[in-house]
């Protein structure tokens, strides 16, 4: 089923990042909000049919950063990537440490 959804990683402590507040915003401007599972995940943070072109995830790292006892560098982080229905679901990882973040298209 196409969608969009997340898996947060907290590198800095070897395991997922559960508990961390997350919104997509999509190109008309809806927010869908979701908060990563104990894997770190959400898995239905928009689900459906998918609207071609930017949409921004944000991560709230700040809130996971204090819950999780850590000192981050980064209050929220956001990316924003371009969506394609033809290419079906969107997965859009986040390795997470206090002092820096990558990302990847994932499957």
């Amino acid at each position: 089923m196409p969608g969009i959804s997340t898996h947060v990683l907290d590198a800095a402590l070897g395991r997922p990042a559960a508990g961390v507040p997350v919104s997509l915003t999509t190109p008309d401007g809806a927010v869908h909000a979701g908060v990563t599972d104990d894997d770190g995940r959400v898995g239905d943070l928009l689900t459906g049919e998918l609207t071609a072109g930017t949409h921004r995830v944000t991560f709230d790292t700040a809130a996971y950063f204090a819950a999780s006892g850590q000192d981050g560098f980064f209050p929220e982080v956001t990316l924003a990537f371009t969506v394609d229905p033809q290419r079906g679901h969107h997965h859009v990882p986040l390795l997470l440490s206090p002092f820096s973040y990558t990302t990847y298209r994932g499957s």
